[in-house]
């Protein structure tokens, strides 16, 4: 028996047993803006800097900006669209990613290109959650709980984006120079906007209006905004640490304990903290996250400084270097995708952390470019697992009625790390990212990966991870 299913356009239209594949250009499109502009950014650094006149420390902050908005937005955004639906959120988030496309096109210097990242920030923020409150409206409807096949495909067509960025990237800067590089998401930006308009229901699966009043009434906003000091005070501190800024970590710890005061009293809390303190499994994955990422973004910054500033890549062939990591994390992902369990997945991408930090620590500005290339390969391997088991992981272990917002806090931790990536970055090098520095960063990063792997060893909830439905396609 189908189920009827409200689309864009406000009509009832019948489903079938399989997910909507209407849904998934929007879905795509949507999660990727983020990466897009992550991995973009990796190759411009160098240049931006030199046009600008400002060392690595200060275009650290290209990185930080939008890892800050992000961070604080997504979790924030994924409880709005539990709430109110993906549609509304989706239109009004990649509506801001072409303002800040332009803003970024025309900024006249650092601290403007700065305001633009934070824009894209909080215009990416809703396409990742957005996602995966459809994809649990669309496993309700087909009953099939956990869609492995289009878990894959969203983590497949990130790492493919990730293929397209650094090279894309060189490419622009190579032919309209960095500004080109934010000139990308005006039109980004109008195709996922009128996708969104064109394909996502105005409802998730309900077809009803939400009660505006009972919406609001449910909207946690002291919660969200004892959050978001907590959470802004700490990534300040993480961009650039150091003892003179004690003022920030006691300012994020006190407002945390109110927070927390705030969420375990509140009737409907932003994050229910009880209910995610007793969910040791989503916890852990969390904490996974956060420092697997302190890895996987510390390789994509730092090595890619280090490739133009220490061994005198042009940005464009800097690009080109990292193409053999996403394209060898494309076929792990692939080949995994509709594999059951997440335990081998995350243990061959802790190893897999630990080699390409190994090898890094051997090389030298006079290093054959093989060795480069086999870096690359090696990350490859985590960069394919770590995300796709993450991804799945938090899919399975969160709440249904808060998927969106337990996906936008894996973002979140994802994002604290890559706040210490940049931090430890920014240290390592200095003004000049030479091989001393990448060398500084890659124990920082073999620190991480070891701990990454402590934290899957020891995990004993991993073995009861419900396996995925290879078939909910």
């Amino acid at each position: 028996m189908t189920e009827a299913r409200t689309g864009a356009d406000g009509t009832r239209a019948q489903g079938g047993a399989g997910f909507d594949r209407r849904l998934l250009p929007p879905m795509l499109l949507g999660s990727v803006l983020n990466p897009i502009n992550s991995t973009i950014i990796s190759v411009a650094l160098v240049p931006i800097g030199r046009a600008l006149g400002a060392p690595v420390s200060q275009t650290a902050w290209l990185v930080s900006a939008l890892y800050l908005a992000t961070s604080l937005g997504q979790p924030v955004v994924g409880r709005l669209i539990d709430l109110f639906g993906p549609r509304r959120l989706f239109l009004l988030s990649t509506g801001l990613v072409g303002v800040a496309g332009v803003v970024g096109t025309l900024a006249p210097g650092l601290g403007v290109l700065i305001a633009a990242r934070v824009l894209l920030g909080f215009g990416t923020c809703a396409g990742y959650p957005a996602a995966m409150a459809l994809l649990r409206s669309e496993a309700r409807r087909t009953g099939r709980d956990s869609p492995g096949g289009v878990l894959t495909a969203l983590a497949v067509a990130n790492q493919t984006i990730a293929v397209v960025g650094p090279l894309l990237g060189g490419l622009l800067i190579a032919v309209g120079g960095w500004r080109a590089t934010f000139a990308l998401n005006v039109p980004l930006a109008v195709a996922a906007v009128l996708l969104g308009v064109w394909r996502l229901p105005r409802s998730a699966g309900t077809g009803e209006a939400p009660d505006r009043g009972r919406v609001t009434a449910r909207l946690d906003l002291p919660g969200m905004g004892l959050f978001a000091a907590m959470l802004t005070s700490l990534l300040l501190f993480l961009m650039n640490l150091h003892l003179r800024d004690w003022y920030l970590l006691v300012t994020a710890a006190a407002a945390g304990a109110a927070f927390a005061l705030r969420e375990l009293r509140a009737a409907t809390p932003f994050i229910d903290l009880r209910v995610l303190g007793g969910n040791t499994p989503l916890l852990a994955t969390y904490g996974r996250a956060l420092v697997a990422y302190v890895v996987s973004y510390a390789f994509l910054y730092g090595f890619s400084q280090w490739t133009e500033e220490g061994y005198g890549l042009t940005p464009f062939h800097a690009g080109l270097v990292q193409i053999p990591m996403f394209l060898m994390a494309i076929g792990v992902s692939i080949l995994s995708g509709r594999r059951p369990g997440v335990r081998g997945k995350l243990l061959a991408g802790a190893v897999g952390q630990i080699a390409a930090c190994l090898v890094i620590l051997t090389l030298t500005g006079g290093s054959p470019l093989w060795l480069l290339l086999l870096v690359a390969l090696v990350f490859g391997v985590p960069q394919g697992l770590n995300n796709l088991a993450l991804q799945n992981s938090v899919y399975v272990q969160a709440d249904p009625e808060r998927t969106a917002s337990s996906a936008g806090l894996l973002r979140t931790f994802a994002y604290l790390g890559s706040m210490v990536a940049s931090s430890a970055t920014a240290a390592s090098f200095g003004r000049r990212a030479d091989t001393a520095g990448v060398h500084q960063l890659a124990w920082v990063m073999l620190g991480a990966g070891v701990l990454y792997l402590l934290l899957t060893v020891f995990d004993r909830t991993l073995g009861r991870v419900p396996k995925a439905d290879a078939k909910g396609e």
